[in-house]
């Protein structure tokens, strides 16, 4: 799960990236409205955290950025004004979830973790999908009730193709996802190759059927 963290304090990004990557997400960091408006047209995130106080730019300008394009991405807006007028004008701008500051990790994670299932999983904790079954809570898969031991990048790239499933997802998208600006610096898609090899090695000989199919020239396809 890839997020955005649009915030102009950076120690305080950096302390959220390291909880969320801890948790196994992506992290990218914007510290201004202008970087914001950069990232977000490029690249598709499951959950953006946006602080309305930006020193170029109000917060709510992004947000109205973001539904104009008609994305789907989530929103959590974070921010120190604790007024019921903000809050209130950014739900309705179509914000997910308002968090003030000074706010708790663990309650940010929560938070984030819940508009994720909601937009991504219609509220659920678990992706159930013929045999094979994701608690996205405890981050752990299990094919016919065996649990498969899966590292980091094959469980993030698993829950990624399950989210799109019977869609083609690129390789270009799978690496955006799975690396966050450190896919810019790659230049060719071997790490893919080789997680996407094991993933499928360790379904199939749990006893799942191989519901990962290369489009050639285009990218990879899950469904039944």
């Amino acid at each position: 799960m890839k997020i955005l963290i649009i915030e102009d304090e950076k120690q305080l990004a950096k302390s959220i990236v390291t909880a969320l990557r801890t948790e196994g997400y992506v992290c990218e960091a914007a510290y201004t409205a202008a970087e914001a408006n950069e990232k977000i047209p490029m690249f598709d995130y499951d959950c953006i955290l946006l602080d309305i106080n930006l020193p170029d730019d109000n917060g709510l300008a992004i947000l109205e950025t973001i539904k104009s394009l008609n994305k789907t991405d989530g929103v959590i807006i974070i921010t120190a004004r604790n007024s019921v007028e903000d809050k209130v004008k950014g739900l309705n701008l179509g914000a997910d979830d308002y968090l003030a500051k000074p706010f708790f990790m663990p309650e940010l994670i929560a938070r984030v973790s819940a508009v994720i299932r909601r937009k991504r999983f219609d509220g659920s904790n678990k992706i159930v999908f013929q045999e094979i079954t994701i608690d996205l809570f405890g981050k752990s898969v299990t094919v016919n009730g065996q649990e498969l031991d899966l590292t980091r990048m094959e469980y993030g790239l698993l829950v990624f193709l399950t989210a799109n499933k019977n869609r083609v997802v690129s390789k270009n998208a799978i690496a955006e996802h799975l690396s966050g600006d450190n896919a810019e610096l790659l230049d060719k898609f071997d790490f893919i190759y080789s997680h996407m090899k094991n993933l499928k090695r360790k379904l199939t000989d749990a006893g799942s059927e191989d519901y990962i199919k290369t489009v050639y020239g285009l990218g990879y396809k899950f469904s039944a």
